[in-house]
């Protein structure tokens, strides 16, 4: 088996959808000997930031010299990233025996229709943790798909959780209100595991604070259990902000992802790395931190690709992500006009995210669509008499006419699905590699 093959037959699983619900994915993980009950997890659930806490926890984990293992979605550079040790995709080879080992499973599943049609993110999810244990992981950190109570990542047994933000998003699957929601992210919360809790609206956190009462889960709550504040930009690119708990301050931490809100993220990871190195006797060290978060990258996210001209690329790919994105911009790119290149998935807020980028000062929207099943079409873009938009059929020629109209005073944000990020920048460092920042 090729590792072309054994990806095809990954995306088999697709057209099976999202099917919020734990039975298809429990009844797999027993046949497989229950991996997921051996490895330690840590949990993380969130409508935007749960990439970048996820990012943050990893490299201050690594820092103090654990082996973490990483699920995560969507992917930017290759497939493989989604199950990854140590920021390692899981090699070919690896990859190519899970699949002969779960292919043959999960179609003798098919004939039974309680369990028939497990999904592609159910199948990735029972080989993570398989992988992880057969790797010997320290600990992995598990990022939720979509929602958390039937997301099929749910099936953790985790040591430490984390609810992100909570934003409107996957209305047609989580419900159409921020309560209706937050409810759905707040079901990874576990009978006495310890939460960390991300900036969340009060009427979305009311509801988590509910559930982790019910499950005695004690709460450690952004702008109450620890706070961060932020300082100025970085010299380079990124951000200076302090930390503090009720341990004590670090005072000057720097990261290079752009944004508050990036800031904030870090500020979370600070927060659960600390109550881990508590739950497992490991010395916290205000120089691990420090390292830990200068070192973390995360591609896609306020990715600054390129120096000259400035390309920067970020999956704002909500409405509740787009408004951090247009904040940042309109907050660290004053003087520049922004060349906006755009496009999403139809299933999101189209006409509002669109409205959003309308916001930015100075700038020139580029409206496109991508090669994905559920990219929009731009016959549905609804027309805007802002002479700002500007609709581009093929998204390659509209991204080569701006870089070739490119000045010093100009910088290209390339933003919306994650999946349309992905292209882009595969693209962008075939032509010209990634100018290392």
């Amino acid at each position: 088996m090729k590792i072309e093959e054994a990806i095809n037959w990954i995306h088999s699983r697709l057209p099976f959808g999202s099917r919020p619900g734990l039975d298809r994915v429990e009844a797999l993980l027993e046949v497989v000997g229950h991996p997921e009950e051996k490895v330690k997890t840590i949990h993380i659930a969130g409508t935007n930031g749960k990439g970048s806490t996820v990012t943050y926890l990893r490299y201050l984990l690594e820092e103090a010299g654990l082996t973490v293992g990483t699920f995560t979605s969507p992917y930017i550079e290759s497939f493989n990233e989604r199950i990854s040790i140590n920021g390692q995709g899981i090699p070919d080879e690896s990859l190519i025996r899970l699949v002969k080992k779960y292919q043959p499973l999960v179609e003798q599943m098919d004939q039974f229709e309680a369990v028939a049609g497990i999904t592609e993110f159910e199948t990735l999810t029972a080989m993570a943790f398989d992988y992880f244990l057969e790797e010997q992981v320290d600990v992995a950190i598990i990022e939720v798909g979509l929602g958390g109570l039937l997301d099929s990542t749910n099936v953790a047994k985790p040591l430490l959780t984390g609810i992100t933000t909570i934003g409107m998003d996957h209305t047609d699957i989580l419900g159409d209100t921020i309560e209706e929601i937050a409810a759905q992210k707040a079901g990874i919360i576990k009978q006495n595991v310890p939460l960390v809790t991300g900036n969340i609206v009060p009427e979305a956190l009311a509801v988590i604070e509910k559930q982790a009462k019910l499950k005695n889960a004690t709460q450690h709550a952004w702008g109450e259990a620890y706070t961060v504040s932020y300082k100025h930009p970085a010299e380079e690119w990124g951000e200076i902000f302090s930390f503090q708990n009720e341990f004590g301050k670090i005072p000057k931490l720097t990261i290079h992802m752009i944004g508050r809100h990036q800031v904030e993220n870090a500020g979370m990871a600070i927060e659960m790395y600390q109550i881990y190195c508590g739950r497992m006797n490991l010395p916290f060290r205000e120089k691990d931190v420090i390292n830990g978060l200068k070192k973390a990258q995360w591609p896609g996210r306020m990715e600054r690709l390129s120096e000259e001209p400035l390309v920067i690329l970020d999956g704002a790919h909500n409405t509740h992500a787009m408004a951090r994105l247009v904040q940042n911009l309109k907050q660290e790119f004053k003087g520049y006009h922004v060349h906006l290149l755009f496009s999403a998935l139809r299933t999101k807020e189209v006409d509002k995210m669109l409205h959003q980028l309308q916001e930015v000062p100075d700038a020139t929207i580029y409206v496109t669509t991508f090669d994905y099943p559920k990219a929009i079409e731009l016959s549905d873009i609804q027309a805007t008499t802002d002479e700002k938009v500007t609709i581009v059929s093929m998204w390659q020629f509209g991204l080569a006419e701006i870089l070739e109209k490119m000045t010093a005073e100009d910088v290209l944000v390339v933003t919306g699905s994650l999946y349309f990020i992905s292209e882009v920048r595969r693209l962008l460092v075939q032509l010209g590699g990634k100018n290392e920042s």
